[in-house]
């Protein structure tokens, strides 16, 4: 389960020296927007010291490499030799860029003797909307996620909820008819003070079946992981649902009343759902 993924600028030590504090699920290291044009060779290089460091408590941690050609295959065979779990891949429009790292990666993760790296395409124009469900079928994707202001930007648009909204739901059905994983909220992440709307923003994409986010400040960490779990009542019941499910099934029966609710197969499935998703420190 990956509920929350902190990104930390790939050069800026005060960041990376703490990111392995913040409780995040995942860390991504950002080799493209938040590096300097002339500090993005700095940063590739210091991947290899950098990786470990931010990944010493747990975390998964992934690599966002830069999406121009004369960049995209140094950075990701630097995150490939770092140990990197996977990578972050900006302005992906189409399948063919994880086909040619796909191709591209496999000798080197063979002579090192290590686990394929997954990929989380970024989405980030209307292109690579319509070829959401591709980009979902392309290999070595574990999730889908969209960069909400760059999508916004590519269409003329602001990065407002009722504007990305569309796009945001289609690459979340695109990842869960392949299913993959699902990133990302409904609103940018750049507003991260207003912490009541970032509760309900969180929220909303769990109800969704949002699996988890990123997020640009630590102090999001904590509200993503509260909200992408479910919470001791859910729990409880979820299990309370799953024991009443399993004794209708010994006597034959397979709709039934539950607390005042009629019960199928689908709300049953749910449960069980909920309580897969249970962190190990809650069960």
């Amino acid at each position: 389960m990956i509920r929350s993924l902190l990104y930390v600028p790939g050069i800026a030590e005060r960041f990376i020296a703490k990111a392995h504090l913040r409780g995040a699920d995942a860390i991504i290291v950002d080799l493209e927007d938040a590096v300097a044009e002339n500090e993005k060779l700095n940063a590739r290089a210091a991947l290899a010291t950098v990786v470990p460091r931010v990944g010493q408590a747990g975390a998964q941690v992934f690599v966002r490499v830069n999406h121009r050609e004369d960049l995209v295959f140094q950075d990701a065979e630097a995150a490939c030799v770092a140990g990197a779990y996977g990578l972050y891949l900006p302005k992906t429009s189409s399948p063919k860029i994880l086909e040619r790292l796909d191709a591209a990666l496999r000798p080197l993760e063979d002579r090192l003797g290590r686990e394929p790296m997954v990929f989380v395409p970024l989405i980030e124009d209307a292109a690579g909307v319509l070829k959401a469900q591709d980009i979902a079928h392309g290999p070595r994707v574990l999730a889908l996620s969209m960069g909400i202001e760059d999508m916004a930007t590519s269409f003329g648009g602001e990065p407002l909820p009722e504007v990305i909204r569309i796009p945001r739901v289609l690459i979340h059905l695109a990842a869960k008819a392949a299913g993959k994983l699902s990133f990302g909220l409904m609103r940018t992440v750049a507003d991260y003070r207003d912490t009541e709307a970032m509760r309900a923003s969180i929220l909303e994409a769990r109800t969704f079946g949002i699996d988890g986010a990123s997020c640009i400040h630590p102090s999001v960490v904590p509200l993503l992981n509260a909200g992408f779990a479910p919470g001791q009542k859910e729990i409880d019941r979820a299990r309370r649902l799953v024991a009443a499910a399993e004794v209708a099934q010994r006597n034959g029966i397979g709709a039934f009343m539950f607390e005042g609710m009629f019960v199928d197969a689908p709300i049953v499935e749910r449960a069980r759902s909920v309580l897969a998703h249970v962190p190990e420190s809650t069960d």
